[in-house]
């Protein structure tokens, strides 16, 4: 697993796509500090890893596929269990809330170079 606080290259992340999922990489992305969490087995893996050792705050995590060979609103997938939180009013596997779509585009655009 590895936590990106500085950047990754769509390189490293199809590296390490092929040696999981085949064509995508899973991440844990903390809004509120700009880092990810990659290529854990699953997300709740990554999302411990981020509250463990960088201090996250659980609410503030959320969970995507990012897909290699693809650019554009197909990079990022917004699907994981992580993503249930009810008590902020999110009650799927998605992102329902714009704003917390917009911030999680933010760190991975911020983080993963061309």
């Amino acid at each position: 697993m590895r936590i990106v606080k500085d950047s990754i290259s769509r390189k490293e992340l199809a590296d390490m796509a092929r040696g999981q999922f085949g064509d995508f990489v899973k991440a844990a992305v903390d809004i509120e500090q700009g880092i990810m969490a990659l290529g854990g087995e699953l997300h709740m893996d990554e999302a411990v890893t981020l509250v463990e050792r960088e201090g996250s705050k659980h609410e503030r995590v959320w969970g995507v596929n990012l897909y290699c060979d693809k650019t554009g609103e197909e990079f990022i997938e917004f699907d994981s269990m992580i993503n249930l939180k009810p008590a902020l009013g999110n009650r799927s596997r998605g992102v329902e809330s714009e704003e917390v779509r917009v911030n999680i585009r933010e760190v991975i655009n911020k983080l993963v170079a061309s």
